[in-house]
Order: structure tokens, then C-alpha cells, then sequence
């Protein structure tokens, strides 16, 4: 009998082939170092029949939806023709009916890009959050007003609802459902296995096309690269501006076009990504943990990851230290 986890990859018409072949490449790269592999992904299609690409090749499924009704996750791959979803009666009822019943039954439904359309269709995202690629967001919000759309992250968790934005958030996303599984030890595996990295700090704001800074600007790289060697010390904004020789206005600025946030936020992620990683492989009492990654306290720490995980350090620690 298979016991591992089972993923249905959902394929329609004008797929994105870079979104249907993320899972596939993410899911089968999550394995031990004895090559044990936790999850089994395979593609079905409406009907079985063949679909069109969005790179102009046709793609043979071997399964149906049938597939979606004995899968654990489901995942939306994007589709080019994004919000003509509803427009032109693109969406088969069948593909709608699948879609609901995998959700009524407890399975994970995941979207990748404009496949968010798609749950949303379904009438899924209701009530949630939810994110897609930042190009599609006017028109995502015209058509489903009662899902909270965030463009602005690469992927949105809602725990049994999962979305992600433009193609490669979709990697960010897939190696973050492995983590929640099987722990960062798995997760990097399979990151390093496919040549990734295991984790991108800030959210999809940082890649939306915008004007050209001034000549005169530089990066706000070194300055981020010497704070994150830095993260248990204070990190003074002046500080951060005159390790790349910027007013503090100048590098608030540049710091947010290239980043997405403010630089304030954007250490808060970091050092949260730390104290993560110090809870899954060592056993450092949390005030150490904190030390560490900057929070000085284990009561800021605490405060930190209730506010942007939902969790305390000792719960995280717990979970992710016992999946793996």
C-alpha cells in the first residue's frame, strides 16, 4: 500500500507549464537522506483528454478528476487566460463540482498564480484570504469581491486553503508545505535538490514593475547582507543608510522598492526566520532564542510569533521538531 501523501495537480486549458511542473519537481525532491520520498503527485485533466500549454505544446494527462477524490492535497496549477475564468464560460461545471467535493472531504486545496481564479470560481476563497500574481489583481478583485486578496506576499496560508503568487511564488509555497509537514530539514533538502532557495524574504511588491530609480541610487544589498549577519544587535535605520552611503530617506525608499517593505518589517522577518530556524534544530531555551535572533526577550519573541505566525515558541518548537 502507498502511504505517502497524495497530490493532484489540476491541468486545464492554457496551463501554465512552469506552474505544472513546480509541484512535481518541489513534492518529489521532499525525500530523506535514504531517498525515502513522502509525497506521490500526479496530473489529471477534465476528462482525462489532453489540454492545451501556455507554450503552445499539448500535455497528455493519465487521470481524470476522479483522481481529485483520493488525492490528500489539490493543487490549481495558473492558467493564461486568468480572469476570462468566468467571462467566457472557460470553467467546466465538473471541474467547479471536483473542486468542491476534494474540499468538502478535508483535502488541502492549493492554487498556484491565476489558479487562485479557479478556487475562487469555486467559490473556495470566500471569507479568506487569499493572493495571485499582482498583474491579475484588479481584475481578481472585480470578479470575487468577498475574498480578501492580499497582492502584495508570495503565498497566503489559510491551513486547508493555500494560494500563491506569479510562477515562481509557487515555488516558495510548495517548499513551505513541506516544511509544514516534514520540518526544514526536509524543506532545504529538497530546496538544495532543486536549486533553490528555501525561503525569499518580502512579498511579491518587490517584483512589480516600477520606474527606474535615479542614477545616483544605489542598492540597499550590502546593507541588508550586513544585517543579517548582524540580527542580535540593534539595527539603527542610520546605521543601515551608511553602510551604503544613503540619507535615511534615500535608503527608506530604495529599501522599499526593492524589497517591498519598510526595512523596519523587513528585520521583524528576519529575525522571525531565525528564531524559526533555531527552534527546529537546536534545543535553546526560548530567552536564548531570542538573544539570538534579536528580540532581546523571550516575551518579545513570544509577542512576535503570535502576531505573524499564530503561534508561541514553545508550540512551534513542538510541532516542527516532532514531524520530522
Amino acid at each position: 500500500m502507498d502511504t505517502r501523501h497524495q497530490v493532484a495537480v489540476l491541468a486545464l486549458d492554457e496551463v501554465v507549464t512552469f506552474d505544472l511542473g513546480t509541484p512535481t519537481q518541489i513534492f518529489n525532491a521532499a525525500r530523506d537522506e535514504d531517498e525515502r520520498r513522502f509525497y506521490r503527485v500526479r496530473i489529471c485533466t477534465p476528462g482525462g483528454r489532453p489540454v492545451r500549454t501556455s507554450a503552445a505544446f499539448t500535455l497528455v494527462p493519465d487521470h481524470g478528476l476522479e483522481l481529485m477524490a483520493e488525492a490528500d492535497t489539490v493543487i490549481v496549477a495558473g492558467v493564461s487566460y486568468g480572469a476570462r475564468v468566468l467571462a467566457d464560460g472557460t470553467l467546466e461545471p465538473q471541474v467547479l463540482d471536483a473542486l468542491r467535493a476534494a474540499a468538502a472531504r478535508g483535502a488541502r486545496m492549493m492554487s498556484i498564480c491565476t489558479g487562485a481564479f479557479v478556487l475562487a470560481a469555486a467559490g473556495l476563497l470566500d471569507g479568506r484570504r487569499a493572493t495571485t500574481h499582482w498583474a491579475h489583481s484588479d481584475n481578481f478583485r472585480e470578479l470575487f469581491p468577498n475574498v480578501d486578496l492580499d497582492p502584495d506576499v508570495l503565498f497566503m496560508d489559510e491551513g486547508d486553503v493555500l494560494t500563491s503568487a506569479g510562477v515562481g511564488a509557487g515555488v516558495d509555497l510548495c517548499l513551505h508545505v513541506v516544511r509544514h509537514d516534514h520540518g526544514s530539514r526536509i524543506a532545504n533538502l529538497a530546496a538544495r535538490r532543486c536549486v533553490v532557495p528555501p525561503w525569499r524574504p518580502g512579498g511579491q511588491s518587490q517584483y512589480i514593475v516600477r520606474p527606474i530609480p535615479d542614477e545616483a541610487d544605489t542598492s540597499t544589498a550590502p546593507a541588508r547582507a550586513w544585517a543579517l549577519e548582524h540580527l542580535d544587535e540593534s539595527l539603527d535605520l542610520r546605521v543601515l543608510a551608511a553602510h551604503v552611503r544613503m540619507s535615511v530617506r534615500t535608503f527608506t525608499r530604495r529599501f522599499r522598492e526593492e524589497t517591498g517593505v519598510s526595512p523596519a518589517k523587513w528585520i521583524i522577518q528576519q529575525r522571525v526566520e531565525r528564531a524559526r530556524h533555531l527552534l527546529e534544530t537546536t534545543d535553546l531555551p526560548v530567552d536564548q532564542v531570542a538573544r539570538q535572533s534579536g528580540f532581546g526577550t523571550g516575551a518579545a519573541l513570544r509577542q512576535q510569533m503570535s502576531a505573524t505566525l499564530g503561534v508561541a515558541p514553545s508550540v512551534y518548537r513542538t510541532t516542527f521538531r516532532s514531524v520530522v
